[in-house]
């Protein structure tokens, strides 16, 4: 794999990982793959993760960055980690918002008026 020492993918990286998405070379894309190309070359191909689980990579993402399970967080921080979530595009997944009411330990209703609060 020499192509991961390139400087395009070295600047991409965060993203990429952010997204959740994997670097694959560029004779192992597939469709719906997005070619990276360099001065009119692909040197790779970002290959994005499926939708199965996508809310799940939301949450641990979330919680990564408060610090904690959301179980386990502080009201505060359950609110900001539904100002995250949305922020993410979480609730547009079917049953994101039950979901994420049995991650926090708190009830649809809470998550949301955690929303509501944010849209206001």
């Amino acid at each position: 794999m020499s192509y991961i020492n390139h400087p395009l993918l070295t600047a991409v990286k965060p993203l990429v990982d952010a997204c959740g998405g994997t670097f694959v070379g560029a004779d192992k894309m597939q469709t719906g793959d997005i070619p990276l190309v360099w001065e009119g070359s692909t040197i790779a191909a970002v290959r994005m993760p499926q939708l199965h689980g996508a809310l799940e990579r939301l949450i641990t993402g979330v919680e990564k960055t408060l610090g904690g399970r959301l179980s386990d967080l502080s009201r505060e921080d359950k609110q900001r980690a539904i100002r995250l979530l949305d922020d993410q595009g979480a609730f547009i997944l079917r049953r994101a918002v039950e979901d994420v009411a049995d991650a926090m330990c708190v009830s649809r209703i809470t998550v949301y008026n955690y929303l509501n609060a944010i849209h206001r």
